[in-house]
């Protein structure tokens, strides 16, 4: 008998390119599809002025779900790269840097699992300078401690707003 083991796993979703909420929504619904022990966490949707992106792009819808999945990290985020090309996001190699896109989800955390590769680091190296990130997961999970930090989520969104205000 084998066991299996569940992790909880942070994945923020953004889409500036198209019918945004249709966009969110249906990522939504793949995302509840993947996990396990009906474990879903959904931020409210925030609209948001784009971040480091091209002159004249579209405002963000962003929102934060937290499920809970028995894929390895690797695996997950190759469904979610699969996902967001089947939904219409260009190949890495053909698009711009921060340009446009119909859905991007990227994961946040995994458990408490530090990992450093090539083409995946968890924490999400720039999940705590972001507030359209640290708001929506302070909503979900306020109380969390992010592996390799000290202080709340809540604690990390309150800093972050004070220095952007």
């Amino acid at each position: 008998m084998s066991l299996i083991f569940f992790m909880r796993v942070g994945i923020a979703l953004g889409s500036n390119d198209g019918e945004r909420k249709r966009h969110i929504e249906k990522a939504l619904s793949f995302l509840k599809n993947l996990t396990k022990n009906n474990h879903f966490l959904c931020s409210s949707i925030w609209e948001t002025t784009p971040v480091d992106c091209p002159e004249g792009s579209q405002k963000f819808l962003n929102c934060v779900t937290e499920i809970e999945t028995d894929l390895s990290s690797r695996i997950l985020l190759g469904c979610l790269q699969e996902y967001e090309l089947s939904e219409g996001r260009l190949p890495l190699a053909s698009r711009k840097k921060n340009g446009p896109r119909p859905i991007d989800l990227d994961i946040l955390y995994y458990g408490h699992e530090i990992i450093e590769e090539r083409d995946l680091t968890i924490p999400h190296p720039r999940m705590t300078q972001r507030l359209f990130v640290l708001g929506p997961l302070a909503e979900i999970r306020p109380e969390l401690i992010l592996p390799g930090y000290s202080k709340t989520v809540k604690d990390l969104f309150h800093e972050l707003n004070k220095n952007n205000s």
